[in-house]
């Protein structure tokens, strides 16, 4: 077996990682689904420079997906349906969903038109639909892409997106047009090179788009110890402030903005703004 082999591309070749968090046994609430039988050790080492955590293990992360996922998380469709329903009805004070709306629709309309336009959303790893229920409601045209074929069926029949079940590499502009905004919420953590993720959709953003991403964030998260999500073995990565803004700004995007915050749900989580720079 082999485990993640996660980069950010980093110039230091990694000569300034510190062991942080290893771990012998799974955290409380972690997800174990096709690891029965692997001898679990891993470790976290975080980048003296930029704060950055990296994973490191020999589990093949493969794994976790393999014996029905959805089944497992959901009970299957009907269960993600009835998931959905459940985390909408959340009251705005206790909803990370609402606040990340706000935050996008404030951020998009001091950029565009909103009303003029008809905002075009690509959301990547939608999840139940969480996001794109809210965004579509907001008056966006919601486009959302899911690898589990069951989930985008569910996307397009519940939630009523268009949605792909197809690896985002895959995508093309001439398929499924530009977007305003393209959106990777708890995402990129779970690649190994997130930045060839966000170069890949770079043709897919209209001009003056902005991408937006979501990361676990180690920094705030640390404090708390080892068994926080944020370090679930799911995440190759664990973001800082600074480390996020290198990842854009190795990808080719120029920060527009970088915040830290602890959401309702008591996640504390790294957002962002991206876009690409003028042209000379």
């Amino acid at each position: 077996m082999s485990g993640p082999r996660p980069t950010l591309g980093c110039p230091c070749s990694g000569h300034h990682l510190v062991e942080a968090f290893v771990y012998h046994a799974p955290p409380t609430g972690e997800i174990g689904l096709g690891l029965a039988g692997t001898e679990y050790v891993r470790a976290y080492d975080r980048c003296a420079l930029c704060a950055h955590w990296f994973a490191r293990h020999k589990i093949d992360l493969a794994a976790l997906y393999q014996r029905g996922y959805v089944d497992a998380t959901y009970g299957g469709s009907a269960g993600m349906q009835a998931r959905l329903e459940q985390v909408l009805a959340l009251p705005p004070e206790r909803s990370d969903n609402v606040g990340r709306v706000a935050r996008i629709l404030a951020f998009a309309g001091a950029r565009f038109d909103l009303h003029a336009t008809g905002p075009r959303l690509l959301d990547i790893g939608a999840g139940i639909g969480v996001f794109p229920a809210a965004m579509k409601a907001a008056g966006w045209t919601v486009t959302a892409v899911e690898p589990d074929p069951r989930t985008a069926v569910h996307l397009r029949e519940t939630v009523g997106v268009e949605a792909h079940a197809v690896p985002v590499d895959s995508l093309t502009a001439t398929e499924i047009g530009q977007f305003d905004v393209i959106s990777f919420n708890k995402v990129l953590e779970h690649v190994e090179d997130p930045i060839a993720m966000l170069v890949t959709v770079q043709p897919l953003l209209s001009v003056g788009g902005i991408v937006y991403v979501e990361l676990p964030d180690a920094e705030g998260a640390a404090h708390y110890g080892s068994g926080r999500e944020e370090f679930f073995i799911e995440h190759c990565h664990v973001f800082s402030a600074a480390s996020t803004a290198l990842m854009g700004s190795r990808a080719g995007f120029a920060a527009v903005a970088v915040e830290r915050l602890r959401e309702p749900s008591g996640k504390f989580t790294v957002r962002a703004f991206f876009e690409l720079p003028a042209l000379p």
